[in-house]
């Protein structure tokens, strides 16, 4: 008796969106001080790498037809590379971080003061948030992490500026204190309309959360792509999608080929120099959404 052929499903179409981004060099980038378990001052950083492994990811959104806007690198704020903390865009409207960390303090204002030069809504916080590290659109709802930067509070406070459903998780691991490193975001277009799938997608570790936000994640994203502990670890999940091309952490095979399968397409950036800070590729790049933009 013959064994039956397996029929393999083709994985779907997907398509690329044009984005927009901000990005800052990271000029003056060092490891002076510790605000999480990657930061180690004692370990040396080499400020002319972090600028050139900077300089390939800038280059490849160009090259992918992506328009990246510039802030200036200030010279007391080493971190502000990592401009996905500089706030949360949507819809034309900016809110702005409110650092945990005194160290980083600093940096908002320079981004208020970006987003009001450049036409944005600019909405100044009440609550402990830091942007796009812990604040994610799927679709029409925001992911919001919580547990070691932004507090629980930022996010009725995100979700009262946008008018958006707000979804709750609580990151329990160190290591990944911004919802960023821990779960990406890979359909940033939601809607066959606008030429995106049917239902926005995401990827994330599932040993970054509690109990109930893992359950939380189950249920809302049934169809999610579950990156291993390994993958993680190295940054995999600090990744930025356009809906097609998925730039990722070169040490991050098992998500690569994951990726892969579902009709992604990864391409790989080292940033290893701005991982001494805490960094990967989607810290370093914040989403900016203009008003047609928005999604209902």
């Amino acid at each position: 008796m013959s064994t039956p052929e397996t029929i393999t499903a083709p994985a779907p179409v997907r398509t690329a969106q044009h984005r927009r981004y901000l990005m800052c060099r990271p000029e003056h980038f060092t490891v002076s001080y510790t605000i999480n378990p990657w930061m180690e001052p004692a370990k040396p950083t080499d400020t002319t790498k972090a600028v050139a492994q900077w300089q390939k990811l800038y280059d490849l959104y160009i090259q992918l037809g992506h328009e990246v806007e510039l802030i200036e690198s200030l010279a007391d704020y080493p971190d502000m590379v990592y401009t996905a903390n500089g706030g949360f865009v949507i819809g034309g409207r900016a809110y702005v971080p409110k650092f945990r960390f005194t160290e980083r303090a600093g940096e908002a204002p320079a981004f208020a003061d970006w987003f009001r030069a450049n036409g944005y809504d600019t909405t100044l916080p009440e609550e402990v948030n830091e942007g796009e590290g812990d604040f994610l659109l799927v679709g029409d709802v925001i992911l919001a992490g919580t547990g070691f930067r932004s507090t629980g509070d930022s996010h009725r406070e995100v979700g009262e500026i946008f008018g958006r459903e707000v979804i709750s998780l609580n990151l329990v691991d160190p290591r990944f204190y911004h919802l960023d490193t821990a779960l990406t975001v890979l359909d940033p277009v939601q809607g066959v309309e606008n030429g995106g799938p049917g239902r926005a997608n995401i990827a994330y570790l599932p040993g970054a959360f509690d109990d109930a936000s893992r359950a939380i994640l189950e249920e809302r994203f049934p169809d999610a792509i579950l990156v291993s502990d390994e993958d993680g670890s190295v940054f995999g999940l600090n990744s930025a999608s356009d809906g097609y091309n998925v730039i990722i952490s070169p040490r991050a095979v098992g998500f690569e080929a994951q990726l892969r399968e579902r009709g992604y397409n990864p391409i790989t950036v080292d940033l290893s120099e701005l991982l001494l800070g805490g960094g990967g590729i989607k810290c370093c790049t914040l989403e900016l959404r203009a008003a047609e933009e928005e999604q209902a």
